[in-house]
């Protein structure tokens, strides 16, 4: 059986934290291919401090989520709760309500991938509530 460690070995910088108005804890951000006309892509990754997480979002064209570290959790509206780590890859679907981030104990770390940013890029909605966030996984 593997054993979760508490430090989660970083591939990029930390980048900034993100707004308190958009994260519940301390999330940061570090953009790796920058919103542009040739791509139509924005790459980046998030570093979720143990605990936090997004707020209830959504993306015109979907996302997709890499987790190169890490235990968290991921869910789409409606939907349960699933546990999410290491080597997973999340596909949440466009114009679809979902929310992600750490676990209470172990921090994680994610690739995101925004596709045809030309129908935008995120809409954020309000905050995932404590009683959501520690719902039965």
């Amino acid at each position: 059986m593997e054993k979760i460690k508490n430090k989660l070995d970083a591939i990029f910088p930390k980048g900034e934290k993100g707004s308190n108005e958009l994260f519940t804890g301390n999330a940061f951000n570090y953009g790796l291919v920058a919103p542009d006309s040739v791509f139509t892509t924005t790459v980046g990754n998030v570093y979720f401090e143990p605990g936090a997480r997004s707020n209830w979002h959504s993306h015109p064209a979907g996302q997709i989520l890499i987790i190169t570290d890490g235990v968290g959790y991921h869910q789409i509206e409606g939907g349960p709760i699933e546990t999410i780590k290491k080597g997973d890859v999340v596909k949440c679907p466009p114009n679809v309500n979902h929310w992600h981030g750490a676990s209470p104990d172990v921090g994680l770390q994610q690739l995101y991938i925004v596709p045809n940013i030309e129908k935008g890029i995120v809409d954020w909605k309000e905050a995932v509530t404590d009683k959501e966030y520690l719902k039965e996984k």
